[in-house]
């Protein structure tokens, strides 16, 4: 018997069984490391731009940054004809996506912004009270958006103070001296989007609200038009600036970005100046994102401008209570999700609910409310009135001893809540 042979062949094996548990050891060092990535998130809002007119466009960044999934067309406005229904205009688009709400919820009616109910929080609020740690970013033509909006430094709004600021920008007149063709407001939109780089880069801000404007003044202007053309031109450039940032941080930090642009409302079928109603093209507008998860719902339907912000709470781990869970409008488009598209109505002592079931598998469970006490920065009692399985999509229950003016419909799925408001036509 060859002994050196025999212990030549033993070594071997040893060896093979180190160089094994040396790659195993690797690829879970490697997972824990994926795994604790710091997770950040910029949002860009490009003002005013149709659906129909980005997808003509040439884009290079957008379509870089949206790879082979991240582009789908969205809408905003709310449910047409319901509740729900919320104008198409700048501040009323903004705060929808900020909040997760519709304008039912969030209040904020026009670009005046008057009364916003801050019971409703925002994205940047709901972070700052879990992860205090966080940096906050907004970069914008207007102050608007941070002190109104977001409500920075209100007491009802939470106290807010923003890390990174760079807004404001209408206001110097000096620097940005104002003319009729709004050229001023392109140089503007250059000057955040550079600054918005520049922190993106340095100091990369765990939250950043970049916003844009040019191109709604073009649209305001000249409707679909080359003065258009050439505004869309600019915000791909622009933010191509700050997906170049984003980049730089993904590579030399390697940190977890999430990046998501939108707009705000689309524009009039006939000329391509106005918005704020409920027309097809004023409502359907775009998304576009990096995100590599993208569920069911983003590819098969048209997600809303309110499920933004569920989904960057997702993606930040970020746990919504389920008294404000409950008060959502979106869903998550990242990771599986059970059902979508709640309706309710009052038939006779009935109420009558119904979703899409995105699996079917799992139960729904209905609960009712008859008040809306939440808006009031109060709770809400709720009653469990049955669980159906998801597959089932409809449902029906006698509420004739819960007489009332108002009814809060929540359905409860394994993945995901939804809500339905029913307010009765009075006798």
């Amino acid at each position: 018997m060859n002994f050196a042979k025999i212990l030549s062949f033993n070594t071997k094996i040893k060896f093979m069984n180190l160089v094994k548990l040396h790659l195993i050891l690797c690829l879970l060092f490697s997972s824990v490391l994926v795994n604790a990535q710091k997770k950040k998130v910029v949002f860009i809002i490009v003002d005013g731009i149709p659906a129909d007119v980005i997808e003509k466009a040439p884009t290079p960044n957008l379509r870089k940054i949206a790879g082979k999934e991240g582009y789908t067309r969205a809408y905003v406005g709310g449910g047409r004809d319901t509740y729900s229904q919320t104008p198409t205009i700048s501040a009323v688009g903004y705060n929808s996506l900020l909040t997760g709400t519709w304008v039912n919820k969030h209040n904020v009616w026009g670009n005046d912004i008057k009364a916003p109910n801050y019971n409703y929080w925002n994205i940047f609020r709901l972070l700052r009270t879990q992860q205090p740690q966080k940096k906050l970013a907004v970069f914008s033509t207007w102050t608007d958006n941070r002190t109104k909006l977001i409500g920075e430094s209100l007491a009802e709004a939470g106290n807010l103070k923003m890390d990174f600021i760079a807004d404001g920008y209408e206001l110097d007149t000096a620097a940005f001296p104002h003319d009729k063709q709004s050229m001023y407001i392109h140089h503007i939109d250059e000057k955040v989007a550079d600054e918005a780089a520049k922190c993106i880069q340095k100091d990369a801000p765990d939250l950043s609200w970049v916003y844009l404007e040019y191109s709604d003044d073009m649209g305001h202007k000249f409707g679909d038009s080359e003065q258009q053309q050439k505004a869309i031109e600019y915000v791909d450039n622009q933010v191509g600036r700050v997906w170049d940032a984003v980049e730089y941080r993904k590579d030399k930090f390697k940190e977890d970005w999430l990046i998501i642009i939108t707009t705000d409302h689309g524009r009039d079928a006939k000329t391509g100046k106005n918005h704020g109603g409920q027309s097809d093209r004023e409502r359907t507008t775009w998304m576009v994102t990096n995100a590599k998860k993208l569920n069911k719902y983003y590819h098969d339907f048209e997600p809303g401008i309110v499920d933004i912000m569920p989904t960057i709470a997702e993606f930040m781990s970020l746990k919504i209570p389920r008294e404000r869970a409950v008060e959502l409008d979106g869903v998550s488009f990242l990771n599986k999700i059970s059902i979508i598209q709640p309706k309710a109505f009052l038939k006779d002592d009935n109420i009558e609910v119904s979703w899409k079931a995105l699996e079917n598998k799992g139960d729904v469970k209905v609960w009712l409310s008859t008040a809306n006490h939440f808006a009031e920065g109060r709770a809400d009692t709720y009653k469990l009135l049955g669980t159906v399985a998801a597959s089932e999509q409809k449902a029906s229950f006698n509420i004739k001893v819960m007489p009332s003016g108002f009814y809060k419909v929540v359905l409860e799925g394994a993945n995901n809540i939804l809500n339905y408001w029913i307010i009765p036509e009075k006798k």
